[in-house]
């Protein structure tokens, strides 16, 4: 089903990062829904609903109580129904291993959560109008981390 927007879920415990990224949605001129989820459990619960609407760019917070990011990301994977799913991984995080194990697993992009709005913006609009096809046809260590 093709539609007019571009569907984004984030998985983040943090209601004031939850709501600056639906926020940052907003000011942006680009069509999109967003959907939010407080963690692990709930994202997994919609996404396995059968009449669930899937994202085109899912964001993951890493450190989430209850399931974490990296949890999700292993369900999701191994799902072929999510296999049309770009997945970036959004944390606070820089460790080497969570983006080590994250790339490994199949996550399409690793970004770390800007300090700022403005930069979260400008980022948020960079990973969804990126061309996913071709990013990651050609993807690898380099291009998995977004540098900002």
């Amino acid at each position: 089903m093709d539609r007019d927007y571009i569907h984004i879920i984030l998985a983040d415990d943090d209601e004031d990062d939850r709501m600056l990224f639906r926020d940052a949605f907003g000011e942006l001129r680009i069509k999109t829904k967003v959907n939010t989820f407080n963690d692990g459990v709930e994202l997994m619960d919609y996404l396995n609903t059968p009449d669930s609407i899937l994202p085109n760019v899912l964001f993951l917070d890493l450190n989430m109580p209850k399931k974490n990011g990296i949890e999700c990301l292993y369900e999701i994977k191994k799902d072929p129904r999510f296999d049309d799913i770009a997945i970036a991984i959004f944390s606070t995080s820089s460790s080497e291993e969570h983006i080590e194990e994250t790339f490994v697993q199949g996550a399409n992009i690793y970004i770390k959560k800007p300090s700022d709005f403005t930069t979260l913006k400008k980022v948020l609009s960079d990973v969804v109008t990126l061309n996913w096809q071709y990013h990651t046809s050609g993807l690898n260590r380099d291009n998995f981390l977004l540098r900002l």
